[in-house]
């Protein structure tokens, strides 16, 4: 009697601390004040984030607060939340795209006789689709040979069917030229909108006014619809740049992007928006002219797209090359130095107005050589990011036997001579 009791008791504590654990454990997992201090370290992490993000010291000058900048009965400022709205306005404006382009530009490019169907199709083989989805797109000349033996085809005849595979790739005349349509309304758009609004500005007249009691400078309506409408069209041109046609240089018109939207975002919050609505402005200048070109092209209209192209290219070099670093940089670099002096995010504003300028100088040389090139053959040729491929039995020698690509007769980089494809800068203008 006296064991039995110290042998159950000896069993049954352990069982009795394990299940005492486990309740124990249940309790703090399903307590409300431990799922409160969690949640509180959670929070705790994101404000300081946040807080470390908006450090006045890296966003404003000297003895510049953001306290300085709420606003007020009597001013608004510039404030980050603001540009919350762009992203469902980015959306709206691609929707507003998508029924522009349907309801709008398709008719207007069925009036004008562009044919809706694409390039031609390849006759149907199942050796050369599994070369081309498997292997390449772009066979060399050992294997064109080889696969000229095996199908008993000649060694052009494959390379016409290689060259339509990939245009079937390819959108239409017709989307293209809706998409072209798209883009110069809405650059006519902000274009005359922001001309209109700068006239009635100081600092389009005199940049030193873009600094003046900076950063004081109360947000005025105009300024603040230019710049949300601004963003919201370079955020859907960013994610639509996905589904539209596929260029070339994809990751240098994203990085483009990019920079774009880190610009406006940037000079908004931290008020250098006088500034950014004169880079703005200048930047959209150039693009209609370029859109119109490319209409004209799709149309076929081969003399009036060079006409267009020949004023697109005075435009762009003018503002890009001499109106931009002479007029925005030099504002942006030694007025405001000499007016406020620098601060961490004054370099880095600057830094990025200097790495668009490296930008302007890469397409500025692509657009110079077009225009030579256009010169000396009196035709406007397609630039080193065509779109469609010619399809002349002429055009495309053994590859041993080129000695650059392209994609006209007798060398001649385009279907019909002239332009036909985007030329630099054909996605947008979006160098903010």
């Amino acid at each position: 009697q006296h064991h039995l009791p110290h042998h159950h008791h000896h069993h049954t504590g352990p069982a009795k601390t394990s299940r005492g654990r486990e309740s124990k454990e249940s309790r703090i997992g399903h307590c409300p004040q431990f799922s409160i201090d969690t949640e509180t370290h959670r929070w705790g992490i994101m404000a300081g984030i946040l807080v470390w993000f908006w450090n006045e010291r890296f966003w404003l000058p000297h003895n510049v607060t953001w306290a300085d900048l709420k606003n007020t009965d009597e001013a608004s400022f510039p404030q980050a939340e603001d540009l919350y709205l762009a992203c469902p306005l980015a959306f709206c404006v691609f929707m507003l795209r998508l029924l522009f382009e349907r309801f709008v530009a398709r008719p207007c490019a069925l009036g004008l006789k562009i044919q809706a169907s694409g390039p031609q199709k390849a006759q149907p083989n199942a050796i050369l689709e599994k070369v081309f989805t498997a292997i390449t797109k772009h066979p060399d000349e050992k294997r064109l040979e080889g696969l000229s033996k095996q199908l008993d085809w000649d060694v052009r005849t494959i390379q016409r069917w290689f060259r339509q595979r990939r245009n079937q790739e390819k959108p239409s005349t017709l989307a293209r030229f809706c998409e072209s349509m798209w883009r110069f309304t809405f650059y006519l758009y902000i274009f005359t909108y922001g001309v209109r609004f700068l006239k009635k500005s100081p600092w389009l007249w005199n940049t030193r006014e873009c600094w003046h009691n900076y950063p004081n400078q109360p947000l005025t309506v105009d300024l603040h619809y230019y710049y949300i409408l601004e963003l919201s069209f370079y955020l859907s041109l960013l994610f639509s740049q996905f589904t539209d046609i596929r260029r070339k240089d994809f990751l240098l018109m994203f990085l483009h992007h990019i920079a774009a939207i880190s610009l406006i975002a940037f000079s908004y919050v931290n008020n250098m928006a006088r500034v950014g609505t004169l880079v703005m402005c200048l930047h959209d200048s150039a693009d209609i002219l370029l859109e119109a070109a490319k209409m004209a092209n799709h149309a076929k209209c081969p003399r009036l797209c060079s006409v267009l192209f020949i004023m697109f290219s005075l435009v762009f070099i003018s503002s890009r090359m001499a109106m931009f670093p002479l007029w925005v940089l030099k504002s942006t670099l030694l007025e405001s130095w000499e007016m406020v002096g620098s601060f961490p995010s004054w370099w880095l504003f600057n830094t990025l107005l200097l790495l668009l300028q490296a930008l302007h100088s890469f397409w500025s040389y692509l657009i110079l050589r077009i225009t030579c090139r256009a010169v000396s053959s009196g035709k406007v040729s397609k630039d080193d990011r065509s779109d469609i491929e010619c399809d002349s039995e002429d055009d495309e020698p053994p590859p041993s036997l080129q000695k650059h690509h392209t994609n006209g007769t007798n060398g001649a980089h385009g279907t019909n001579g002239y332009l036909t494809s985007p030329l630099p800068l054909s996605q947008c203008p979006d160098e903010h």
